[in-house]
């Protein structure tokens, strides 16, 4: 702006409002970046759906947060590949996991692990009555060969059956699918994506992995902070994130304090600011 004032080139100052906004930009996702320095930040991600209190319409917010979080991942560029869905009977999802891969996938989409809250006119109430209805997002990152973790096959349960949903008719006549049941932790993970059983055997162990290493790292945490809470219940007083469509329209992070009345906008993937208040927070606690 001085060089422009000095020169008298009044072409050069209206050039200055687009640089400032394509800079800050820039320097937004450097800020961010350079909180991201966590051990596995940079890696991909396996994100996971399940709808908790609230019948129809819990299953039905959990696939709209799978779409929600789809399509974030859509925008920022990463790769969006399905490692298993469960459609609910009448609507919705029983449970759904998503593999993301791209560079900070798993530092950027950490921030939507938790339960979140719909409020809403239920579709499927024939009285038009207000729901509330709760999902959790679970996020692990993606765990390479390098990283030891033992896995004593003796105390798994291996259970192969028939694929539903999308993947085609070969899918759906074999038992391809692959659900592995972890007995000392209770964790399921399942797959169906690939057509080959072997291939999915694979991709579920993955998950797997992903998953016991994010439960050692959570029992640390806790430990150091010598505290010991028990997984929340998917239901009231534990959401990280509240969305109202009725009777008014507001969507509001309630670790953060972030609120936005653009709800629709969140619900197809604008998450940046969440995204961006979460970080903030967790790097000055």
């Amino acid at each position: 702006m001085e060089l422009a004032r000095e020169e008298n080139e009044p072409s050069a100052l209206e050039e200055i409002p687009h640089q400032l906004t394509t800079v800050g930009a820039r320097l937004d996702q450097l800020e961010l970046r350079r909180i991201l320095n966590d051990e596995f930040d940079t890696s991909n991600a396996f994100v996971s759906f399940s709808p908790g209190a609230g019948g129809v319409d819990s299953a039905d917010w959990a696939e709209m947060l799978f779409r929600m979080i789809s399509r974030y991942a859509e925008k920022k560029g990463y790769k969006v590949d399905l490692v298993h869905l469960s459609p609910n009977e009448e609507a919705g999802i029983k449970s759904a996991t998503l593999h993301i891969s791209g560079e900070y996938a798993y530092g950027y989409l950490k921030s939507e692990r938790g339960i979140h809250r719909l409020v809403r006119i239920s579709p499927f109430d024939s009285n038009a009555r207000r729901h509330t209805s709760f999902a959790a997002i679970d996020v692990t990152p993606e765990i390479d060969d390098s990283v030891e973790i033992e896995i004593n096959e003796n105390e798994l349960r291996i259970d192969t059956y028939r694929a539903s949903g999308a993947g085609g008719q070969h899918v759906n006549t074999t038992d391809s699918a692959v659900r592995i049941t972890h007995l000392p932790t209770g964790i399921v993970v399942q797959c169906q994506n690939e057509r080959s059983q072997h291939k999915n055997k694979s991709q579920a162990f993955k998950v797997l992995r992903s998953r016991l290493y994010e439960r050692e790292m959570q029992l640390r945490r806790e430990q150091s902070e010598q505290r010991n809470e028990d997984k929340k219940e998917i239901a009231w007083g534990s959401q990280i994130r509240s969305y109202v469509l009725a009777p008014y329209r507001l969507v509001k992070d309630t670790r953060t304090g972030m609120e936005t009345g653009k709800v629709d906008d969140v619900l197809d993937g604008d998450l940046h600011q969440f995204v961006k208040a979460y970080l903030l927070a967790t790097a000055e606690e």
